[in-house]
């Protein structure tokens, strides 16, 4: 007998037998059930109720979600609303091909995790800054003081070419206007 048998049928922290596979039976039902109360589930809660370790639950549900079985909400839970209409047989296909997950798959299903989060974390920075100018921007209106237009978008790289002839010869008139008179101390004092 080898070492791994001997050590493996005693108990100890973390090796639990059942851990290692999920029912079919036992998770199809909890999943039905969780459809039928429409409320956002994590993989804890399902692995609690099944009995199966909460990593092997997890990867199944990831698995589930990518095959459209399953919706991913924010937080690492999940909606089970296209399980309602599914029987027994789909829902077995669709475990099989879930449980066949290749290195490949695993790594693009991690690398949209990442960018669905950085998407998240973006949109946020962005909804921030628009929060932000809109505050400056009352901010400069109570006190009457007019912000101009909004900026515009450049067209692209070939009207800034085309652009910037003109934009030399303009500048070159604007410098010129805008050196002060030989009377510098006449002018108003700038707050």
């Amino acid at each position: 007998m080898s070492l791994k048998r001997s050590n493996s049928t005693g108990k100890s922290f973390g090796a639990a037998d059942a851990g290692g596979k999920i029912d079919r039976q036992e998770l199809f039902d909890e999943l039905k059930r969780l459809a039928a109360l429409g409320e956002p589930f994590t993989a804890v809660t399902v692995a609690l109720a099944v009995g199966a370790g909460e990593p092997h639950v997890a990867k199944a549900l990831l698995g589930l979600a990518a095959e459209g079985y399953l919706e991913r909400a924010e937080g690492g839970r999940y909606r089970a609303s296209a399980m309602a209409e599914m029987n027994q047989a789909e829902f077995v296909k669709a475990y099989a091909r879930a449980s066949k997950v290749d290195s490949t798959r695993q790594r693009d299903l991690s690398e949209i995790g990442r960018l669905k989060q950085n998407n998240d974390v973006m949109r946020q920075r962005l909804l921030v800054a628009i929060a932000e100018r809109d505050h400056y921007l009352a901010a400069l209106r109570t006190h009457g003081i007019d912000p101009g237009p909004a900026p515009q978008p450049a067209a692209g790289a070939r009207a800034d070419s085309e652009a910037a002839p003109a934009a030399e010869s303009e500048a070159s008139s604007a410098q010129s206007a805008a050196t002060p008179p030989a009377d510098a101390d006449a002018a108003e004092p700038r707050n």
